[in-house]
């Protein structure tokens, strides 16, 4: 029997125009009603995923920054960041690159410029940005850096696979084909969700994982079912037991209704 149901949002629930369906909200509100904790899991950071949790009347963890950050309300139930030093590194590395990145420190959202990618990316992600030099920000808590190039996807898969062996300390994953996620080792949906089991004693088999990204790869891999939406990667396919409709389709829901809301 699922206990838990850890879903991805953009892509999984949410389609590209940032809504929900009617029938999705409803779905969710069943799960719940029947006590079965869904719990948000995504690379966006606490603020952003928090006005999703509350749009779907939920209460229960919310997974943010990729697994960086459990909280339940205003309580921290897990964090790992990056360290001054890696941060520093990879802003260094950003600027030889010359490719912008988002800093995000105490959930707080930098960028050095006040410019298209930072503006497009809060737009869709309904959050502020503060505009500082990184040089000038303490670094103590930062949650993640997120590489961005809206023209170029091609230079995002190179990065993908060139910076894991400049920097093998850090999870390093492509979030959307023009995303690239730097973080903490143990800053990933699987580390989360396995956080999230054993806090609740759940076994394997009472955790249903659902996404459509390479980050949600983390994602199924924490699941005793794992969901693949209809839009999903290819890679992600493969790691998954079922593969459902599209988001546009209402996948989340057929595969909710195939393995849980079955009766």
């Amino acid at each position: 029997m699922i206990k838990l149901v850890a879903t991805d949002i953009d892509g999984t629930i949410l389609i590209p125009e940032g809504k929900f369906t009617s029938t999705v909200k409803n779905c969710i509100s069943e799960l719940d009603k029947r006590g079965i904790k869904v719990v948000l899991v995504t690379g966006r950071m606490k603020s952003s995923a928090k006005i999703i949790a509350d749009e779907l009347k939920l209460s229960s963890p919310i997974v943010s920054y990729q697994g960086g950050l459990v909280t339940l309300g205003e309580n921290t139930l897990y964090e790992r960041y990056l360290t001054p030093k890696q941060a520093e590194d990879l802003i260094t590395w950003a600027k030889s690159e010359n490719i912008h990145i988002n800093l995000y420190n105490d959930d707080i959202l930098y960028s050095e410029k006040d410019d298209y990618e930072v503006n497009r990316y809060c737009s869709v992600q309904h959050v502020n940005h503060v505009v500082k030099k990184f040089s000038e920000i303490e670094k103590n808590k930062v949650n993640k850096i997120l590489a961005i190039d809206y023209s170029d996807a091609e230079r995002i898969n190179r990065y993908e696979k060139e910076l894991p062996k400049l920097f093998p300390d850090l999870y390093i994953v492509k979030s959307t084909p023009y995303f690239l996620e730097l973080s903490n080792k143990e800053a990933s949906k699987y580390c989360a969700v396995k956080f999230l089991q054993k806090h609740w004693n759940l076994n394997d088999n009472e955790i249903l994982t659902i996404g459509d990204q390479n980050n949600d790869i983390e994602l199924l891999r924490a699941g005793g079912l794992k969901i693949a939406m209809g839009n999903a990667t290819e890679d992600l396919k493969k790691q998954a037991d079922y593969i459902t409709d599209t988001v546009f389709n209402d996948g989340f829901v057929k595969a909710i209704e195939k393995f849980v809301l079955f009766d």
